[in-house]
């Protein structure tokens, strides 16, 4: 199971955020890293996998696709998030695996028909996929019949928290979906990881918990549990 550092950019600078709540992200400067500096803190990290979220092109505003490059060649695989509002725009970025999420991506779910490549993200809130509020057990029974590489499952509303992963719930998503699948929001600790992993999941989106130590940050750089 892949084990993925999590990195929100905005405005040049790594930052950190709780709950969803985008306008009260800071500058990630508590953590293991001394500065926020993105490729600094990549190297300070030094993770195999990388998922990133350009919270600027995710907001509308002017996407860093030049910095994600410079993060995105630091290590093995990248994904990104950078609010993709049309197949076009998955290309826009070289060299990594582009996500479709759900909150930006479509009015209606028959438009995620159009896409053909990268991951769907299906973002969820308050137990509920954004922006159609049906359940996510539902999104992803209805994903395998898409066109995508794997789906995620983005906890928006856990992001920051650590508050932990409930058994009955990932088995319910695992069995409605056949394809690779990620789950990123309160990952807490080792527990999560290894709970995540019996259940049958392919990767964990981590950040908070690295930075806590209750996820270690050699199993981070290994790409993978130990």
């Amino acid at each position: 199971m892949e084990l993925i550092l999590a990195v929100d950019l905005a405005g040049g600078l790594v930052v950190h955020g709780k709950s969803g709540d985008r306008a009260g992200y800071r500058p990630l400067s508590w953590g293991i890293s001394p500065s926020a500096e993105p490729e600094a803190y990549l190297s300070c990290l030094r993770p195999r996998y990388l998922y990133i979220a350009d919270l600027e092109s995710l907001e509308g505003r002017i996407p860093q696709d030049d910095l994600v490059r410079r993060c995105a060649a630091m290590v093995e695989r990248c994904y990104l998030d950078r609010g993709c509002r049309s197949p076009a725009e998955c290309t826009a970025v070289e060299g990594v695996t582009p996500i479709v999420g759900t909150e930006t991506a479509a009015r209606a779910i028959e438009d995620l028909t159009a896409y053909r490549r990268g991951y769907l993200s299906i973002d969820v809130k308050g137990g509920r996929v954004l922006p159609w509020g049906i359940r996510p057990a539902e999104m992803l029974a209805h994903a395998s019949g898409l066109s995508f590489e794997g789906c995620i499952v983005l906890n928006i509303g856990a992001v920051g928290t650590e508050r932990g992963l409930v058994r009955e719930e990932l088995e319910e998503m695992r069995a409605c979906y056949p394809g690779r699948l990620l789950y990123g929001g309160g990952v807490a600790g080792v527990d999560d990881i290894h709970l995540l992993a019996d259940t049958g999941f392919d990767g964990a989106i981590v950040a908070t918990a690295v930075h806590h130590g209750t996820v270690p940050l050699e199993w981070l750089r290994r790409g993978r549990p130990c």
